[in-house]
This record gives C-alpha cells, structure tokens and sequence, in this order.
C-alpha cells in the first residue's frame, strides 16, 4: 500500500528508506490536495490513537520527500514527548535523524543538496522560509516559471494566478506591489513564481 502512493512522489533511489520509515513507525498515509498554507500534516487522534500523515499531491519528488520525512519526524517525537514543541529540538533532532541517510547526490541533484544541507544544521518549520533552499527546489516544479519576485526590479510588471501587478517597494521577505486593476496594494513574498510582463 505505502509503495504504491510513494512509488510516483519521491526519488526513485529514495522509495525502500521511505518504506523502511513507515514500517519502523507506521502511520495512515494520504496524499492531500495543494494547500497554499501548508506542504504537509501530522495528527494524532487520541481517540483512537492513530497516526496521520498528509503530503500535498503537487509537490515535486524533492519537496515531496523532505516533507515526507519532516511529518515522519513529528510521528516519531510523538511517540516519545506529546508534550514537545512542534518544532521544537526533540523534532530538530528527529529530523536531522532521518534526513542523513539522504543527504547525498544520489537523491538530490548538487544544487538543491547544498542548500539543503546548510538547511538540516538548523531546520526551520518550513522549508518555505529557507529562500536558497525553496529557490533551489522551485526550480523542479512542473510549472516553474523561471521567474521570482526578487528577480525583479522597482517599477517591474508582473502577472501572478492571471491578475497584473507592478512591483513599488522591497521590504524584508515580501514586496510591496500595485495591482493594476483595483488598484490596491498587497505585500508579496518575495519568493513568489512570476511571469514578468
């Protein structure tokens, strides 16, 4: 069952770790549609004492199998701390546990190894906060555009999910942009996919 949902989502020379990660813990797995707020999820129900892990469907296989791994490392702290932040050091710990094994370029391309490496000494809650890493990922997105927010300038105009906007003012991970057809403004992560017009 879990070679089946996994066997299209992550690396290929990855598929008998991930395997291996479930049958040392296992855990109900579901591929979950995109949501903007989150890659994955871990519950516990109390009620039944199951474990659930969730992964977006729409992730490539880098992004799919460190957040993967990231939930797995949540289920694991679970078992032995309820109590733990949930990304507090016990999970800092788990994770970093569980991602050497990977951690080499037979799974990920040199590019996306390198920042993700500097990444794993201090993991975030999100890979999304890492703008090296999350740049480095982007880049094997089906849909990727070639194009972030950062790579433009003041004045710049751009199209993001059909509406046009034009770029007013940097501000530390975001940007102060004018959508040109109600004219009002929105700030925008810098690391937003864009298509320069």
């Amino acid at each position: 069952m879990i070679h089946s949902i996994l066997k299209d989502k992550v690396p290929e020379t990855s598929l008998a770790y991930c395997i291996e990660l479930w049958n040392e813990a296992p855990f109900q797995f579901h591929i979950s549609k995109n949501r903007s707020s989150k890659l994955g999820d871990y519950r516990f129900d109390p009620r039944d004492k199951s474990h659930r892990v969730t992964v977006n469907e729409g992730l490539n296989p880098y992004q799919f199998l460190i957040t993967y791994i990231h939930e797995v490392a949540h289920r694991r702290v679970h078992e032995v701390n309820r109590r733990q932040k949930p990304h507090g050091q016990l999970w800092k710990n788990e994770f970093q546990k569980l991602m050497l094994p990977v951690l080499n370029t037979e799974i990920f391309p040199d590019e996306v190894l390198r920042p993700l490496a500097k990444h794993m000494k201090n993991p975030k809650a999100s890979a999304a906060a890492d703008p090296k890493l999350t740049q480095a990922i982007r880049k094997y997105n089906e849909n990727y555009s070639g194009t972030f927010l950062s790579d433009l300038s003041i004045d710049d105009r751009f199209e993001l999910r059909g509406r046009a906007f034009r770029y007013l003012e940097k501000k530390r991970t975001r940007a102060l942009c004018l959508d040109l057809t109600n004219q009002k403004k929105y700030l925008i992560p810098l690391l937003a996919e864009v298509e320069k017009v």
